[in-house]
């Protein structure tokens, strides 16, 4: 069973340092290095750690979920056998692969349990990252929802079920789900952070001053890159719910 997830941010080592300070700035957290050079988890007074960031030597960096759960073993293996590889096995935790090659990580729960609280920002805007949105090309996007929702065995969010999109939704108190998003393109699978936002206009400002810089706007979200150069997007939202 699924007890708590992360979202995990992946940013170029060489600006680990911004990414930080912009992310701990907008969810109102402290940064925490780790043992291991090069990560850091953000801790809140407001509720139990549930972003973390590290620094990769090759590639632009993305995103990633870390699936805390009760039964590691009996996790991964239904992992393996919905279609899952194993990337590496660091003993305590492991990296897999979906169908699709979207990386996650595994875990044994550590007694997450309180959802933190949404983060207050200038103008009454209140925001918490909530979603990790898995970006999938039309000829992998059935088989990759299978996937998900085998492993998570998680409600699907009739709400939103639509051509585009497909949610995921956990019990709580797991503070991060799943969308699912089918691409109008071919091309290899990402994932990206979804923040929910209570006012996305009066948000916007502050954020690029912070160093984010505008991407696109669509009627229920904008799109961002951090000063890392991590794409995000405000989304329309309650972030207290959400």
């Amino acid at each position: 069973m699924i007890r708590w997830v992360d979202a995990f941010l992946d940013r170029p080592m060489d600006r680990l340092d911004a990414a930080v300070a912009f992310w701990a700035t907008v969810t109102g957290s402290d940064p925490e290095p780790q043992k291991d050079p090069g990560f850091v988890r953000l801790r809140t007074a407001a509720g139990d750690e549930w972003i973390e960031i590290q620094g990769v030597r090759e590639g632009p960096g993305g995103h990633h979920p870390d699936i805390w759960v009760d039964d590691l073993a009996g996790f991964n293996g239904r992992a393996l056998t919905a279609g899952a590889t194993v990337v590496s096995d660091h003993g305590s935790w492991q990296t897999l692969r979906s169908p699709a090659g979207l990386e996650f990580c595994t875990a044994e729960w550590r007694g997450q349990r309180v959802r933190p609280r949404p983060a207050n920002g200038p103008d009454g805007v209140t925001l918490r990252p909530h979603q990790l949105c898995f970006d999938l090309a039309p000829s992998v996007y059935d088989d990759e929802v299978r996937f998900w929702q085998t492993l998570t065995e998680w409600r699907l969010d009739e709400g939103v079920r639509a051509d585009e999109f497909v949610r995921l939704q956990p019990e709580p108190p797991v503070p991060v789900r799943f969308l699912l998003q089918r691409l109008g393109e071919e091309r290899a699978a990402s994932v990206h952070l979804d923040v929910s936002c209570s006012d996305i206009p009066a948000a916007r400002p502050w954020h690029e001053s912070l160093g984010a810089t505008f991407v696109g706007e669509w009627p229920n979200w904008t799109t961002f890159r951090d000063p890392a150069g991590g794409l995000y997007c405000l989304t329309k939202g309650d972030p207290a719910t959400d």
